[in-house]
C-alpha cells in the first residue's frame, strides 16, 4: 500500500493513475472540494480518500504502508499566511517523517526549485548543511519549502531517527494534464494555450532586468510524465537516498515555450509583450535550470521530454479534446 498525499493534486494524481495501472493499492490524502478536483482521479480512484484533517487518526490506525509520498503543500509562490504555510509546509513533513522513521516506512517529499531562490547560489541539489545554508528563498513558499530541506540535513548530520528510505525532490517547472484546478499557479504552458485559443497573441512579461531581452526569461519546463517516472524510479529503488533536482537540466525561454504553445495548435507564432505586475517584481525567478549529476549518478537513466515534445503532447493530446484529464 503507497500514501499520496496531495494525491487528487496536479502531479499527485498522474501520480496516482501510474500506481493504479501498476496494480498498488492507494490511499489518496486530499480534499476534492467542490470544484470538480474529483475528475483528477475519475479514471482511476484510489482505495481509500482520506481527507487531510484524519491523516493523524489514520496514521494512527498503523495502516500497512510501504511508502509515504508527501506531495501534499502550500504551493503558491504569492502565499501570505506565514502560520498557515509553516503548519502545512514543515511542521506536517516533520511529523510524516518520524512517523515513517519510526515504523519503517519509506518516504519520498517534494521539495521546489523556489528554495534556489534567484540562482545566484546555483542549483546544485547538495543537501549538505552548508550547501542548504547558502540558499535564500524569494517568497514564503521557497523559504518554507526550504526550512524543511535545511531540517532534513540537521537530522540526518546529528544521527537522528530516519526512514529506511528518504528521497526530497526539488521539482523545477513542471506542466501537464489535471493542473487545471490550480488557479494563478496554473502552469504557463496552459495560460498561453487558453490565451492561443481565443484568437490571442500569448502575452509574456517583460524583463524586469536591464541586461535580459524581454522574453528571455528561461526556465527549465518538466513534462508531468518525466516527474512521475523520476518519483517511479525511486520507488523501484529502495536503496537510493538523497535531494534530487527534478528538471530536465536544460532551461528553455519564455519566447520558445509561447512558439511551441502557437506551433502545437497551429496557429501562427506572435507574442505580445506586458509589464510585470508589481508583486512579482524583485520575487521573480528570471532563470532556473536543474543540475542533473546526482540524480544521474544515483542510478536513474531515463530521458525528459523535450519542451516542443511535451508541449504537443498537452495540447493536443489534452487541451484539444474533450476529456482533458489523465
Amino acid at each position: 500500500m503507497i500514501m499520496v498525499t496531495g494525491g487528487a493534486g496536479f502531479i499527485g494524481s498522474i501520480l496516482q493513475a501510474a500506481l493504479v495501472r501498476r496494480g498498488v493499492e492507494t490511499v489518496v490524502v486530499d480534499w476534492l472540494g467542490s470544484q470538480g478536483k474529483w475528475r483528477n482521479l475519475a479514471a482511476h480512484p484510489p482505495a481509500r480518500l482520506v481527507p487531510p484533517e484524519a491523516l493523524d487518526d489514520f496514521l494512527a490506525s498503523h495502516p500497512p504502508l510501504e511508502v509515504l509520498v508527501h506531495l501534499g503543500a502550500v504551493s503558491e509562490t504569492t502565499a501570505t499566511d506565514g502560520d498557515l504555510t509553516w503548519a502545512t509546509n514543515v511542521e506536517l513533513p516533520l511529523r510524516l517523517w518520524d512517523w515513517c522513521a519510526a515504523r519503517g516506512v519509506r518516504f519520498v517529499y517534494a521539495s521546489s526549485a523556489a528554495t534556489y531562490g534567484d540562482g545566484s547560489a546555483g542549483f546544485d541539489d547538495d543537501a549538505s548543511p552548508a550547501a542548504l545554508a547558502r540558499l535564500r528563498p524569494l517568497n514564503l513558499y521557497g523559504w518554507t519549502k526550504h526550512a524543511f530541506d535545511l531540517r532534513v540535513a540537521a537530522m540526518l548530520a546529528g544521527g537522528g531517527p530516519r526512514p529506511p528510505q528518504w528521497a526530497g525532490l526539488k521539482f523545477f517547472n513542471v506542466f501537464g494534464p489535471n493542473e487545471y484546478h490550480k488557479g494563478a499557479m496554473i502552469s504557463v504552458v496552459k495560460v498561453k494555450h487558453d490565451e492561443v485559443a481565443a484568437g490571442l497573441a500569448p502575452r509574456l512579461f517583460r524583463s524586469d532586468r536591464a541586461d535580459l531581452a524581454d522574453g528571455a526569461q528561461a526556465r527549465d519546463f518538466i513534462w508531468v510524465g518525466d516527474v512521475v517516472d523520476v518519483i517511479l524510479w525511486l520507488l523501484d529503488s529502495p536503496a537510493v537516498n538523497g535531494m534530487f533536482n527534478v528538471g530536465t537540466g536544460r532551461a528553455r525561454t519564455y519566447l520558445d515555450l509561447a512558439h511551441a504553445v502557437c506551433d502545437a495548435a497551429g496557429a501562427p507564432r506572435q507574442v505580445a509583450f506586458i509589464d510585470m505586475p508589481p508583486k512579482l517584481r524583485g520575487q521573480y525567478q528570471s532563470f532556473t535550470q536543474a543540475s542533473t549529476a546526482r540524480l544521474r549518478a544515483a542510478g536513474y537513466a531515463g530521458a525528459f521530454t523535450p519542451l516542443e515534445e511535451g508541449i504537443r503532447r498537452y495540447v493536443q493530446d489534452y487541451l484539444a479534446r474533450p476529456d482533458i484529464y489523465a
